[in-house]
């Protein structure tokens, strides 16, 4: 294996990307080549490469075997950071800089004209920011848990609210900074920094957040946040894939992600775009797992078996796979791989807590050709004024509940599908409760469905298993006093009293939100009228859980749920401004004249694929 380290590759601005080029025996080329593009630095292991065996292998032992297979195996820094040149704008120069290096790769007498592309969340958006620009080689990619389908829809934004795991990101990668790696003041300033204290003031403002030690950071950072409606900020190729789907090239993919991922929506959005729009077989993967984690069987204090690991379940190991993903799909002559589904289904444990104290939820892998799974059906639940989940919409024409949404003291993140929060929020699935270790709370670990603030509503318990497995919608009635505000609607399967859980345990499975002034349109937000009643439509991510007989499904339905998200002041107020937070008194309507409700994509028994 020859190594050239450090290759400055021209971009079309001139800007030079450095890049580290693993060859495998000079005498027998050219080969494919694949490549990851990365600002986690090229010369270090990723995070991605992290056996089941306890074995995370560096990058000269990924190059290694990819050469052994006859592919040149190409690793390159991002610009702005490490060794390359250039000022890094988080996201917005990867469609360009992609292509630019496709281009340059194209033109080396070592490589056939074949390329493929890999890499863990950034060095997934990267790839498909590329893929946009229909760069020149392209023949195959390996999206893991990343690729922005609408970044002001996932990813960046949700619901018209701001995800706050862009706050935490900036401030720990600031750290890595050109300026902070070359001036040890600036690192140090960065590290002293509070960052809990921080959340507990928010919104930033310039020059008043904890990154303003490297003003590039601030800047873009506070950028997205005030950038709340959708207009030309957000249609860039390297955050907005759907507005480019139509340009995709016909290459196949291997789509990667799990259910306590933060881009469950955008990976399912892009593998059904590239089933329509192109014909090569497609490969979707959906694990249980937290971003990237796809060899840790737990998520948050919830076990699902060692089932659920990726390597011996899904394949040997994720590099083997990668590996024979891409002798089928860049080798000439190889039988290219056959399109599949399989998707981790959770569910079907004992409840009973194993040695390390988590909840055994269990689960087991389903195979099939689509997604959602063939046989799949539509449920309609309705809200009660009794705060239950009816399969039978209401009589009465009107019923109403209402609460207080205070943003003073907004409902507190417990787990979730988020990523990228460290130190201050985590993902994952947990009783659903404000525990001290979770910040925001009351720290008395009473359940989150006793807040005033909280209203819940179950089902009896179910009388027979119930399998959800596919996208999910909440359709609410509501008015409110305030000009604008926020409704959050959480999916949870509510186990029974148990010896191990005496008053049961509530597990969130997914959850989503909602900004008001973004009911009728992202394009032009508009205030709420007082006290009319308005449609709010909350499109949490797609899940695949099964509903064991006994347990209850729940949607928990708040104003807030921070700090996964900013927290609305109620005021009408322009995004990332709150000088002048105000209590809302919001109204949820329940009657037949106004019926929200949940509905549900279902897989009955008889539809379930065999175990393989």
């Amino acid at each position: 294996m020859l190594i050239l380290r450090n290759q400055m590759i021209a971009m079309r601005d001139g800007v030079h990307l450095a890049t580290d080029i693993y060859l495998p025996d000079p005498k027998s080329g050219p080969w494919p080549v694949v490549i990851e593009r990365t600002p986690y630095d090229k010369c270090k292991p990723s995070r991605s490469e992290k056996q089941l065996d306890g074995q995370h292998l560096s990058r000269e032992a990924m190059a290694q075997a990819f050469t052994a297979q006859g592919f040149v195996a190409v690793f390159q820094d991002c610009r702005g950071r490490y060794a390359s040149e250039g000022v890094f704008t988080k996201y917005t120069a990867e469609g360009e800089d992609g292509f630019d290096t496709l281009a340059w790769l194209m033109a080396q007498p070592w490589c056939n004209g074949r390329i493929g592309s890999m890499g863990l969340s950034y060095a997934a958006h990267t790839q498909l920011a590329m893929a946009c620009l229909h760069p020149p080689g392209l023949s195959s990619m390996a999206l893991d848990s990343g690729g922005f389908a609408n970044a002001f829809q996932c990813g960046i934004r949700q619901g018209g609210a701001f995800e706050l795991k862009q706050a935490t990101w900036a401030w720990r990668q600031a750290k890595e900074s050109p300026a902070a790696l070359a001036d040890p003041a600036i690192g140090h300033a960065l590290a002293a920094e509070d960052i809990h204290e921080w959340f507990a003031r928010m919104p930033w403002q310039s020059g008043q957040s904890p990154l303003r030690h490297v003003p590039e950071y601030e800047a873009y950072l506070l950028d997205q946040w005030s950038q709340g409606c959708f207009g030309e900020y957000w249609q860039k190729p390297g955050i907005y894939a759907q507005g480019h789907y139509a340009n995709l090239p016909d290459i196949p993919v291997l789509f990667m992600s799990s259910w306590y991922d933060a881009y469950v929506s955008s990976t399912l959005a892009n593998y059904a775009a590239f089933q329509a729009n192109t014909q090569r077989a497609q490969r979707l993967v959906m694990g249980p797992w937290l971003h990237g984690d796809r060899n840790i069987t737990h998520s948050g204090d919830v076990e699902f078996g060692p089932q659920a690991a990726f390597d011996g379940q899904v394949g040997a190991t994720w590099l083997s796979t990668r590996l024979d993903w891409f002798e089928r799909s860049l080798k000439p002559g190889a039988e290219p791989a056959p399109a599949s589904v399989q998707v981790f289904m959770m569910g079907g444990g004992s409840g009973a807590k194993d040695h390390n104290g988590r909840l055994q939820h269990g689960g087991r892998w389903l195979h099939g050709q689509q997604w959602p799974l063939s046989g799949s059906e539509p449920l309609t639940l309705y809200l009660t004024e009794q705060k239950c989940l009816s399969r039978t919409p209401a009589t009465q024409p009107a019923a109403h509940l209402s609460y207080l949404a205070d943003p003073a003291h907004p409902v507190p993140t417990i787990g979730g599908a988020l990523t990228s929060g460290a130190p201050v929020f985590v993902g994952g699935a947990f009783d659903q409760r404000e525990r001290a270790d979770f910040f925001g709370t009351r720290g008395d670990n009473r359940p989150l469905a006793e807040r005033d603030d909280v209203l819940s509503f179950q089902t009896e318990p179910l009388t027979e298993d119930l399998i959800v497995a596919g996208p999910l919608r909440i359709e609410l009635w509501i008015d409110s006093d305030a000009p604008d505000t926020d409704f959050t609607a959480k999916l949870l399967d509510v186990y029974p009293p148990s010896a191990d859980y005496p008053e049961g345990f509530a597990m969130n499975i997914t959850d989503g939100i909602r900004r008001c002034r973004y009911r009728d349109s992202w394009e032009a937000p508009t205030l709420l009228p007082p006290g009319e009643r308005v449609k709010v439509v909350i499109e949490p991510f797609a899940t695949c859980n099964l509903f064991q007989r006994g347990h209850r499904l729940r949607l928990d339905i708040a104003s807030s749920n921070f700090p996964h998200f900013d927290v609305n002041p109620n005021s009408g107020e322009a995004e990332g401004q709150a000088r002048h937070p105000r209590v809302a008194r919001n109204t949820l309507h329940l009657g037949a004249n106004n019926p929200s409700r949940l509905e549900l994509t279902v897989l009955p028994r008889s539809a379930l694929p065999l175990p393989q």
